[in-house]
């Protein structure tokens, strides 16, 4: 066996230093909701409606959400996608409910990592927090003489904002749409949100001038009652 020739003392020896990981990795998944998310959906739906300064027409509560999203399967009428996020990555799981869907998953490299002070309140198991959603159903376009999906509302919690993760939650539902070859995704947009304006261009959307929306609502659909 062939031996190594000692350094001379002369010749230091040099160690490589420990490359750091690059950035602040972060792990998010995108699956379908089941009613033990509720609590976190109503929360998430109460944030979006102080975002939007609409608290004042907020009255759903944990029980009307029970109670009422989680009746026919996923796609078919009411459907919401959960963001969650982790410092580590997410285990392998199932496809969805009935093999419909398959959890999304992504790894998102952050220049800081993500002060989130409410993660206790949306932890869902392990250290998962719930950052975001996405309601949605179909709908139909008639001109197109397709089927569609609306979306009723989306929102990602504050502290994840600008990250990509709003992206994610979007094209969620936009692939979904593309590959049941449906026609469209639609949903509304606050005038004076300028940010989400110019997001949603950027994602390709058309903003729509010439409609408005029309609502009757509690008392006034009340009044048709027979």
């Amino acid at each position: 066996m062939a031996t190594t020739r000692p350094l001379s003392p002369s010749i230091p020896t040099h160690t490589p230093p420990e490359i750091a990981p690059l950035g602040n990795p972060i792990f998010a998944r995108i699956r379908i909701a089941n009613s033990s998310d509720v609590p976190h959906i109503h929360k998430l739906m109460y944030q979006l409606a102080v975002y939007e300064r609409l608290t004042h027409m907020f009255s759903a509560t944990e029980s009307s959400l029970a109670s009422t999203l989680f009746n026919s399967p996923p796609f078919q009428s009411f459907t919401v996608f959960l963001l969650e996020v982790s410092p580590s990555p997410f285990p392998d799981q199932p496809d969805g409910p009935v093999g419909c869907y398959s959890p999304i998953t992504r790894v998102i490299n952050l220049d800081h990592p993500i002060v989130d002070t409410d993660a206790p309140e949306f932890g869902s198991g392990g250290e998962a927090v719930v950052a975001g959603f996405v309601l949605f159903f179909p709908n139909y376009g008639m001109f197109l003489g397709k089927p569609g999906f609306y979306i009723e509302g989306l929102h990602v919690r504050e502290c994840y904002r600008r990250k990509g993760f709003g992206k994610m939650l979007l094209s969620a539902v936009a692939a979904l749409g593309a590959k049941m070859e449906y026609g469209k995704v639609d949903w509304l947009l606050l005038d004076w949100n300028a940010n989400g304006i110019g997001f949603y261009k950027k994602m390709g959307a058309e903003v729509v001038q010439e409609y408005r929306i029309c609502r009757l609502i509690q008392d006034a659909l009340k009044a048709y009652e027979i």
